[in-house]
């Protein structure tokens, strides 16, 4: 009769232990799916955020600002000599 026990439990256990590696693999494809899927789209904000960088270094030049300072704003540029430097002393 335990010989029997023994029988029932191995073909029992053997089943259940396919099944649950089944599903371990099952759900490592699924994690698998899931970490490819956030790479592309961690890749899109990195491409996202060098472009950004770009434009900001592009609006950000010296060059452009002078050039609407002067052309749009019509703004003057001064000359070091005409700039009145106030310093107050202290006691």
């Amino acid at each position: 009769m335990k010989r029997y026990w023994l029988v029932y439990f191995i073909v029992l256990t053997i089943p259940l232990l396919l099944g649950l590696i089944a599903w371990q693999s099952s759900r490592y494809s699924d994690l698998e799916k899931e970490v490819r899927t956030l790479e592309a789209v961690q890749e899109d904000w990195v491409e996202s955020n060098k472009r950004l960088i770009a434009g900001i270094a592009v609006l950000s030049s010296s060059e452009r600002i002078e050039n609407i300072a002067i052309h749009d704003l019509r703004l003057d540029k001064i000359e070091p000599e005409d700039v009145l430097q106030v310093r107050i002393a202290r006691k």
